[in-house]
């Protein structure tokens, strides 16, 4: 996940020649069906997991089932589906708009949630504890996590140099192990991006968290949408944007 590349450290007055961990960064190429889908630049690991997860979230497959094979070469990644005539393209974030001047999420045209699976706000601040204390994390600074879990039971944990990357990989580790993801939530180590909701939205993912923040068209989607957003997760804070039912103990009490 990381090499120890030459550098020259300094410190206060001084400068030595030195080694530093710095993450690894590599291009993968995604052909489906012998055709180019796309070029990922991502951290080598996992791979069959992030494969399987972003299929899913961008809608090429509705099942697992519907991969017929995965091959894995150096920096390439061959997705043959049962489907080899279906038309394939990634449904990324859904635009409407008039004339080409203005355009908006549609979020008619997304997944609502209907789960009413609740976590506690001490599931919440033990849980982000224990997967956010990454050592790699300490070792490079330049690593993203995500974890999947069940209350406070780790169910998988994924590292990237793209949060985005990380969450594909935890759910595609689930849907290759048969994981109702309706009764599980996501902690991200980073910003909750409107990407990173719709990706939830899709997989069927009731709560997001972050120890960090989230975008206006982030909580704008997920109020819609009925996803539970919270953000600043740290020690004994965090603030529940939507869908505060899931969150036991994040009922405020009327002024």
């Amino acid at each position: 996940m990381f090499k120890k590349i030459p550098c020259i450290k300094v410190d206060g007055g001084t400068a030595k020649r030195d080694l530093h961990e710095v993450i690894e960064e590599v291009p993968l190429a995604l052909f489906i069906n012998g055709r180019h889908a796309m070029t990922a630049m991502m951290s080598p690991v996992q791979l069959e997991e992030f494969v399987t997860g972003y299929l899913y979230t961008e809608q090429i497959i509705k099942d697992i089932d519907e991969i017929e094979s995965i091959k894995i070469e150096k920096n390439r990644m061959s997705v043959i589906t049962k489907n080899l005539f279906k038309v394939l393209g990634p449904k990324k974030t859904i635009l409407s708009g008039c004339g080409g001047s203005t355009s908006y999420i549609d979020t008619e045209k997304l997944p609502k949630i209907k789960s009413d699976y609740s976590i506690t706000t001490a599931n919440i601040w033990n849980s982000v504890k224990a997967v956010l204390n990454s050592e790699l994390h300490v070792t490079t600074g330049g690593i993203h996590i995500v974890a999947l879990l069940d209350g406070e039971k780790i169910i998988t944990v994924s590292e990237d140099i793209g949060r985005h990357n990380a969450l594909d990989r935890v759910i595609g580790f689930a849907l290759r192990n048969k994981i109702d993801l309706s009764r599980t939530y996501v902690i991200v180590s980073g910003r909750i991006s409107s990407e990173m909701v719709r990706k939830c939205l899709i997989a069927d993912i009731p709560i997001i968290v972050s120890r960090g923040a989230t975008t206006t068209l982030a909580v704008e989607t997920a109020e819609k949408t009925c996803l539970t957003v919270v953000g600043f997760a740290r020690s004994s804070k965090m603030v529940v944007y939507t869908h505060t039912e899931r969150i036991t103990g994040a009922q405020a009490t009327p002024p």
